[in-house]
């Protein structure tokens, strides 16, 4: 059968390469070995043309997708056409390449289909352990990148199907579990070839000229649907801020700032009256940055739109060199997260002046990543394990917030009790919401969580970096505040301490590490809440009596 480029054939083959990036991601989760990619899924996978524009995402972490397009500008401009090979591996974990930070790393596939070079596929994960000062790289405070970890340049580490052993054996040198590390970097070349069999596959069946006419046709279709979106929004310049704690070293409150200047079917982003880069690790590189303004422009102008590169064409980012959102190299920056999440946070309260109804409230907007070390007492191995914990998301213009889940930004899983205590010396004693968490309003913010890990041998290190414990979850159209986080040492006791939010301490056997997380704020007036809506928090134990009182004094049945 002879196939042309129509409407039609542009959605089928857009749905073909979604699902060879989906089972990219599939691919990669049932072959990796560490938590974070099995459990927690902090990766995604995307496929490209030839000129490296983004065609196709895997549908896992919104905050990793954008981050391929300020990598792919660097591998196309490094490598010629005749350079890139059938069973080639380009690997990139450099922030100031366009990654993000060290623990991520890229790994990408150049397509080639008779004898052309037809596009490519990558994919990202986050690893258990990249080496640098702290196990898991996760520490608050640190100062220079070249703390956080071992930094890859932009190289081939498979070169026509052939692993490069001396640069596995450099990674393998340079961190604490190179078992895990090396087996999960393998995973995502696994993940890499099925991609590049899968594409060439749909090549052969379309050929390559339809492919690549319809992939144009895609970029165009999402470009005009993000152009005709932006043109319902009234013109004019809206303005939106938050906060990061600190940046693990001072106390001083980090800024962010977004102005989106919008004007007909374009838009202009820029990050004036944000802070300058920061001392510690909590820099957002350039590629990060992008990621949250896009992921929320898109979110609220045309949320189903095919996200491709096509739909970024619209908008200009502007962030000036040395800010706390491009800093300049070598600013550490391993904990660029929380601030990726206050640009979200500042995204939509911009946007909550112009679309309302399309907004939610402030959410946690932090990501609390923990890094557990230390030697198994049984196999007197080295283990890292990494975890990452969530909160309350905002209350939404219909519904109440979801509650005890990753930011929409990130969109992680959580690691399973049993999967946790299987692998490393510890005990999960408490896993639980927190009542009152979530900002009273006519919608209600989503509860935080609280977490409490028992380490069971000595020496254990505990490193993190959390935030949302300075600055609240801000409540929209007279929603109030969700509740601050706050971490503990040996809650319930006599030795109780609080921990510093971004940090690294030895722990000894016994102690317990409580990690109580953010909520999320309200929505509306919360005297305009239905009664029963209040009637069935209190009854599921989601508010106490003394937290129904901020409803206006509404009697419902539980709540005396």
């Amino acid at each position: 059968m002879k196939y042309k480029a129509d409407k039609i054939t542009m959605q089928v083959i857009r749905y073909a390469m979604e699902q060879v990036a989906d089972e990219m991601g599939y691919t990669m989760v049932r072959t990796s070995r560490s938590t974070i990619i099995k459990e927690i899924m902090d990766i995604t996978c995307a496929v490209f043309d030839a000129q490296g524009n983004t065609v196709a995402q895997a549908h896992h972490a919104p905050m990793l997708l954008t981050g391929f397009e300020l990598t792919m500008r660097s591998l196309v401009s490094r490598f010629k056409d005749e350079e890139l090979c059938d069973g080639d591996v380009i690997i990139c974990n450099d922030p100031y390449l366009g990654g993000q930070h060290v623990m991520d790393i890229l790994t990408i596939s150049p397509v080639r289909h008779k004898g052309k070079l037809a596009g490519f596929v990558g994919s990202i994960a986050h690893h258990s352990d990249m080496g640098g000062s702290a196990p898991g790289g996760v520490a608050g405070g640190m100062t220079e990148i070249f703390q956080e970890g071992i930094r890859m340049p932009m190289v081939k580490l498979y070169k026509q199907f052939r692993e490069d052993r001396e640069i596995m054996n450099i990674i393998g040198t340079n961190i604490r579990v190179p078992e895990k590390t090396l087996g999960d970097i393998r995973a995502q070349v696994a993940a890499n070839f099925v991609g590049v069999r899968r594409l060439k596959e749909i090549f052969e069946k379309y050929t390559i000229d339809v492919v690549s006419k319809c992939t144009r046709m895609l970029l165009d279709y999402s470009e005009k649907r993000i152009r005709e979106g932006l043109k319902a929004i009234p013109d004019g310049t809206y303005s939106g801020e938050d906060y990061v704690d600190n940046d693990g070293v001072s106390d001083t409150p980090i800024k962010i700032q977004v102005n989106i200047h919008k004007k007909g079917d374009h838009a202009t982003i820029d990050f004036g009256g944000t802070s300058s880069q920061v001392v510690g690790n909590t820099n957002c590189p350039l590629a990060t940055a992008w990621a949250a303004v896009y992921y929320a422009l898109i979110a609220v102008v045309d949320a189903h739109v095919p996200p491709n590169s096509g739909c970024y064409r619209p908008f200009v980012i502007e962030a000036e060199h040395g800010s706390v959102v491009n800093p300049k190299m070598p600013k550490a920056c391993g904990a660029r997260t929380n601030t990726s999440q206050k640009i979200c946070e500042a995204m939509l309260q911009a946007l909550s002046k112009a679309l309302p109804d399309r907004v939610t409230a402030g959410s946690h907007a932090q990501i609390t990543t923990c890094g557990f070390s230390g030697y198994h007492p049984e196999t007197g191995k080295r283990f890292v394990y990494i975890d990452i914990q969530g909160g309350g998301a905002g209350a939404r213009p219909t519904k109440d917030g979801r509650d005890g889940q990753d930011s929409h930004l990130a969109r992680f899983m959580n690691t399973p009790i049993e999967a946790a205590e299987m692998e490393v010396p510890v005990r999960i004693e408490r896993y639980e919401l927190i009542p009152d968490s979530g900002g009273a309003g006519k919608y209600r913010g989503g509860l935080a969580v609280r977490r409490d890990i028992r380490t069971l041998i000595d020496g254990m290190t505990f490193s993190r970096y959390g935030d949302r414990q300075e600055f609240a979850p801000w409540g929209i159209f007279g929603g109030k505040e969700g509740s601050k986080g706050v971490f503990y040492l040996n809650p319930d006791t006599p030795d109780k301490r609080r921990m510093k939010s971004k940090g690294l301490d030895t722990l000894k056997k016994g102690d317990v590490v409580s990690l109580h997380l953010p909520g999320a704020g309200g929505y509306g007036d919360p005297a305009e809440r239905d009664p029963a809506a209040l009637e069935r928090d209190i009854r599921d134990g989601k508010v106490t009596a003394a937290g129904a009182e901020q409803y206006g004094g509404k009697r419902v049945a539980g709540s005396e």
